[in-house]
């Protein structure tokens, strides 16, 4: 695609976006709870059209190259990513589940469930490639480290590793005694065939001719059994057609293509910033006096002005409030002089504090009152809560409507960047930076004036005040006190590798982990059933709640913080997958916390202080950062079972939270527990430690579709006209994600899979393993959904559906005595 392709893209992209923003000016006005559908409808509409937006913007930010364009397209992008997630929140709280039914909007907006997708930008990646490399390595050493130390020590090992190394050691001696032997006998063989071939004084021909026929037809027939081999293992699907090669080439072209593009991106970036680097340099060496003499100049002006209009100098407005930027903001002396008054007055009104008289009291408690009413009438109406992103995206609008959309561009637009954009920008840089310098100056002479002129003793400084109430401010804030202030981050992260509470996360995509959409959600819903997730579910609330608040820190500062979640689920539902994909996808270190992890290491209360000190100051050091408890619910036990006394899995409950709330928005550290009996856990506590509860469900029949057919298609396509699909989903009813794949990985064998030409591969081969397993029981299942409707946002969704049934039962009565 050219850079004229993705600029009409940016056009129309913006042109949606208007349309969006219209609706965001003037949104909805409250709608009563009886409403609920229709108000869960608009958001969810909302939510969709935000969707589509940043799949486009992150297409274009991802191949635009031009770089005052690319910095525009990433605000717009962390703006409407953050909106997402507004909306999300939104949907939550007023349809009381962490999942939503939204088959029936697809429908009306016409669009696919893969619309509904979340995407991931393709930044996060790309910014953190260079960071996971020396990451890993980073690791690596270390732990070679400590092996090498471990063998200068001396440490004892013990019989069965001592016995191994011992094997390994004579192994290898005779394997070099082996091979001294056979180079010997190689070199007398040689040495034999040299001598014979000396003897040969005369060639003959026709053992000549035989030898030369012998070695063409060899190589004839391992032409043709070469072939006959390709062509075999074609037909099975082992290797891709000749369509499908050509495919695969013109994919790779696209790839490098994209690849030339990010290189070219670099390039302009580095060219950019050297002229705004060399920009802000001139404006600063030619035009920096002018602008100082310049603004002396008007602010002196303004001295004069006042203190003929009010017989005495004005105070000079604070840095607060933009120093002598009020001045120049198209303003007379009067008028800023009865602005700075007014402040004043109303600092005077907060400073003094005076008893309010009966009279007073009574009003305040009929307003109290008054407002009380009003609040009760106000929650049990719906309305969409202010935005903190909608301002950002619209700033982003206008400065396109602005900067871009004036501009005429051409069909393939210049990919440098725009030098008069840049002065500009600058120009106001340098400004903002030379008047601050000029402000210091001017007080200094305003003070000097009154002395000269009014002979008017200095004015009390305000600075003196506001000072005071900083300390007042630092002294009610508690500081975290630092208990390694002397070691270096290196230190500390190379001690946590060392004691295993970092560790290497898996490379696992986000993609791998595979379910497909439930598309009767809504028909379920009008049945008075609340409809289980899918799989496609869970993975759009972890890219949601995890990977876009995680992947940039624009967007977790302003969106809905979210410091923690917990996945429940059965066992082998791919909980911890989901830990490293998230992990892999934002580049995030990960730290181990599991209760098993921690067994014997910093023992104490001293030593688990130390320990939740540094793996939190290193996780915001090194930020993003994914702190991971397996068997979650072991650290709220309700009764420690006699053989995990001595792990003591509690250990860490009282710190970990005290940990949690310190963890500001700006902080991209996340907790991620995972449990397969939450059930035995202390709910109270475990519902305070985890902010958000991820049901994970057991794959349904379209899930469990996809995932046979995606698994067996590894080892072939043709396999897939062998094996009864349809026939192993029913059959694996039940049955883990993770137990079909380990069935498939099982059966698949190396010699299998060469034996596929004679023997074709038949569904019962994968029924045998699944039938050796156990698969997840019904009671289960209803065990986990038990517990969840006892969680806070389970109580209030059964809550509200019992409201929901009384008020239906009450109108069902009064259309009875109607009709009677």
């Amino acid at each position: 695609m050219s850079e004229g392709t993705y600029q009409r893209l940016w056009v129309s992209t913006h042109q949606t976006l208007q349309k969006l923003l219209f609706q965001e000016q003037f949104p909805p006005d409250p709608v009563p709870d009886r409403e609920r559908g229709s108000f869960i409808y608009r958001l969810s509409s909302l939510f969709l059209h935000y969707l589509g937006m940043m799949r486009q913007l992150d297409l274009i930010y991802d191949q635009m190259v031009q770089p005052q364009k690319r910095q525009l397209v990433r605000r717009l992008l962390d703006g409407v990513a953050g909106r997402i997630l507004e909306l999300k929140e939104e949907l939550v709280q007023v349809d009381l589940s962490e999942y939503h039914c939204l088959d029936h909007v697809l429908q009306d907006l016409k669009l696919t469930p893969a619309d509904l997708e979340v995407p991931i930008p393709r930044y996060f990646m790309l910014e953190q490639r260079k960071v996971l490399q020396d990451r890993e390595e980073w690791i690596t050493e270390i732990l070679e480290k400590i092996e090498r130390r471990g063998t200068k020590d001396g440490t004892i090992l013990h019989q069965s590793d001592a016995v191994i190394l011992i094997q390994k050691a004579e192994r290898a001696r005779q394997g070099r005694l082996r091979a001294k032997f056979m180079r010997e006998i190689r070199k007398d063989e040689e040495r034999e065939r040299k001598v014979r071939e000396s003897k040969r004084f005369e060639s003959n021909k026709d053992q000549a001719a035989l030898i030369i026929q012998k070695l063409w037809r060899g190589y004839l027939q391992r032409k043709r059994t070469k072939q006959k081999r390709m062509l075999e293992m074609e037909f099975i699907g082992m290797i891709p057609t000749s369509n499908e090669v050509g495919y695969l080439i013109t994919m790779k072209r696209a790839q490098n293509g994209e690849e030339m593009r990010r290189q070219r991106q670099k390039e302009k970036e580095l060219e950019y910033e050297d002229a705004t680097t060399e920009i802000r340099k001139q404006l600063k060496d030619r035009e920096g006096l002018d602008m100082q003499e310049k603004m002396k100049e008007q602010i002196r002006q303004w001295f004069i002005e006042c203190h003929d209009l009010t017989g005495q100098f004005p105070e000079y407005p604070d840095e607060e409030i933009g120093g002598s930027q009020v001045i120049f903001s198209d303003k007379t002396p009067q008028q800023v002089k009865t602005e700075m008054d007014l402040i004043d007055e109303e600092n005077s009104k907060k400073k003094g504090k005076e008893k309010p008289k009966e009279k007073e009291k009574k009003k305040k408690e009929k307003k109290g009152k008054d407002e009380k009413s009003r609040k009760g009438e106000e929650e049990s109406m719906l309305k969409m809560a202010p935005s903190k992103f909608v301002p950002i995206i619209n700033e982003g609008h206008e400065e396109y409507q602005i900067m871009w959309e004036a501009q005429k561009v051409s069909m393939y637009p210049n990919q440098s960047f725009d030098a008069e954009m840049i002065r500009e920008q600058q120009r106001k840089e340098v400004e903002v930076e030379i008047r601050i310098q000029v402000d210091n100056l001017m007080r200094q002479e305003l003070q000097s004036l009154r002395l000269a002129v009014d002979r008017e003793e200095t004015r009390p400084v305000k600075a003196k005040a506001k000072s005071k109430k900083g300390k007042k401010g630092k002294k009610k804030k508690k500081k975290d006190k630092d208990l390694t202030p002397n070691r270096t981050v290196d230190s500390l992260y190379e001690e946590l590798v060392e004691k295993g509470l970092i560790k290497k996360s898996e490379y696992v995509r986000l993609s791998d982990y595979i379910g497909d959409y439930f598309y009767l959600g809504s028909a379920v819903k009008l049945g008075n059933r609340e409809p289980m997730p899918s799989l496609f579910d869970l993975r759009q609330n972890v890219i949601l709640y995890g990977v876009l608040r995680l992947g940039s820190a624009e967007i977790h500062t302003l969106a809905p913080h979210v410091r923690s979640i917990l996945l429940t689920g059965p066992a082998g539902t791919g909980k911890k997958m989901l830990v490293n994909a998230v992990c892999t996808e934002t580049g995030a270190n990960l730290f181990d916390l599991s209760p098993e992890n921690l067994e014997g290491k910093f023992p104490g209360k001293s030593g688990l202080q130390m320990m939740i000190h540094m793996v939190f100051k290193v996780a915001r050091l090194l930020q993003p950062s994914v702190i991971w408890i397996g068997n979650a619910e072991k650290t709220f036990y309700k009764k420690i079972p006699k053989e995990e006394r001595e792990m003591d899995p509690k250990r860490i409950k009282k710190d970990l939270a005290k940990a949690l709330r310190l963890l500001r928005p700006g902080d991209r550290v996340m907790l991620i527990g995972t449990s397969d009996h939450p059930q035995i856990a202390e709910l109270k506590g475990l519902c305070k430690a985890y902010e958000r509860i991820l049901m994970v469900p057991q794959p349904d029949y379209a899930t469990r579709y996809l995932l046979w057919k995606h698994l067996i298609e590894r080892y072939g396509k043709s396999l897939l006209s062998q094996v009864d699909i349809s026939g192993l989903t029913k059959v694996s009813d039940g049955y883990t994600p993770g137990d079909i794949t380990l069935a498939v990985r099982s059966v698949m064998t190396e010699k299998r899979k060469i034996q596929l030409v004679k023997r074709p591969l038949t569904p019962y081969e994968f029924l045998e393993f699944l039938a050796k397993m156990d698969p997840v029981y019904e009671e289960e299942e209803v065990s986990l959904k038990d517990w969840y409707f006892k969680t806070p946002l389970g109580k209030r969704y059964v809550k509200a559906a019992e409201d929901r049934a009384e008020e239906e039962a009450a109108r069902l009565a009064k259309e009875k005595k109607k009709k009677k």
